[in-house]
């Protein structure tokens, strides 16, 4: 069974692929986390978590979610990890999580996808994106020839700045900046509610027909990428900047 959760679509859309490929079940676990309830799966088939990767680790939200869901059946567990650029020391801290689930690590794998975490970097355009989701689909590939055969993913070797990076700075990261302060709304706002609906974590409403952010954001950035406006900044950081919303079929199937 394939587990995934997503904010802008790529591991989403990573999922799905691997499921229609595997012909595997798949479940997105976002009324879960965002109604603050544990799951509980049964599955004969290899666990497989997609995720993107905040701060090299997976997503806090995430890695709750799998520390309080009851999985039973199948004890191999693969972590595919949706990236800008790298998973710094993830894999690590997956192992970790897999011995305190009772589940066997069979690895991690990296999946390079475009940049959608506008807060700090630039997302690319559709024509930019197009190269970066081409090159995607042979990691997914090989994903899943690694699962039908119950091989390990293959994992690179994790050095001290990626020990650094997953370590202190992903506590850094969580304190200092996964902030919703910064989010405003322009008058291109058309009251749609989008953004309401796409937060996994209940936390934004609307008040006079315009979004407000309750303080208990993970930046998953679904708001300011889905916004069909683009009616939402991110103080000054993404004013001018693209958004990225991973297309339905983004792999050419």
């Amino acid at each position: 069974m394939i587990l995934y959760f997503s904010g802008t679509g790529n591991s989403r859309a990573c999922a799905k692929w691997l499921a229609d490929v595997l012909g595997d079940d798949c479940r997105d676990v976002f009324s879960f986390v965002r109604d603050g309830i544990a799951g509980e799966f049964v599955s004969r088939t290899p666990w497989v978590f997609v995720s993107p990767t905040y701060s090299w680790r997976l997503p806090r939200v995430f890695d709750r979610f799998l520390r309080t869901s009851r999985l039973s059946g199948a004890r191999d567990a693969y972590f595919v990890m949706t990236c800008g650029e790298d998973i710094g020391a993830a894999p690590r801290y997956n192992r970790a999580l897999c011995a305190r689930l009772g589940l066997r690590c069979r690895g991690t794998l990296t999946v390079v996808m475009p940049e959608n975490y506008i807060a700090m970097f630039s997302a690319p355009t559709p024509e930019e994106a197009r190269p970066i989701l081409a090159a995607a689909r042979p990691a997914l590939e090989r994903a899943a020839a690694c699962i039908r055969q119950g091989s390990d993913f293959p994992e690179g070797k994790v050095g001290p700045l990626d020990r650094l990076k997953s370590g202190l700075v992903n506590d850094l990261f969580y304190r200092f900046q996964v902030k919703d302060r910064p989010f405003t709304v322009s008058d291109a706002c058309i009251s749609c509610g989008r953004c309401e609906r796409d937060c996994p974590l209940g936390n934004i409403r609307l008040e006079g027909g315009r979004p407000v952010w309750g303080g208990r954001c993970t930046h998953c950035m679904a708001c300011i990428c889905g916004c069909p406006t683009s009616a939402i900044e991110y103080g000054k950081v993404s004013r001018g900047k693209p958004r990225y919303q991973c297309p339905k079929d983004p792999f050419g199937d």
